[in-house]
């Protein structure tokens, strides 16, 4: 079993920037493959970025490339999102999740584990 509490959320102007955590217990969390997913209001959950047990392999969605970096602390077992150069379009529910599957990571689905997410907003 893995429980995940993500914060850092909140209120930002455009261009600013935030560092989402998730804190995560149970004993799997430095073996598991961990993401960040969003979902806007109307919209479906996306992904966002992910990072492999190890932190040595990220991946991240193209339009948050270059602004967004994954990091992982497994003695803390903490993962990162650093959050610059924030837009508008990036409002969302923040979600972070633990998979123990090495690949598809973009995919939802193969997430065993969920936080219950933070707001993350961006104006204009």
């Amino acid at each position: 079993q893995v429980q995940l509490v993500e914060s850092g959320g909140g209120l930002v102007q455009a261009g600013g920037s935030l560092r989402l955590s998730c804190a995560a217990s149970g004993r799997t969390f430095s073996s598991s493959a961990m993401g960040w997913f969003r979902q806007a209001p109307g919209k479906e959950r996306e992904f966002v970025s992910a990072i492999n047990w190890s932190g040595g392999n990220t991946y991240y969605t193209d339009s948050v490339k270059g602004r967004f970096t994954i990091s992982r602390d497994n003695a803390k077992n903490t993962v990162y999102l650093q959050m610059n150069r924030l837009k508008p379009e990036d409002t969302a529910v923040y979600y972070c999740a633990a998979a123990s599957v090495v690949r598809g990571l973009w995919v939802p689905e193969v997430y065993d584990y969920w936080g219950p997410g933070t707001q993350v907003t961006v104006s204009s």
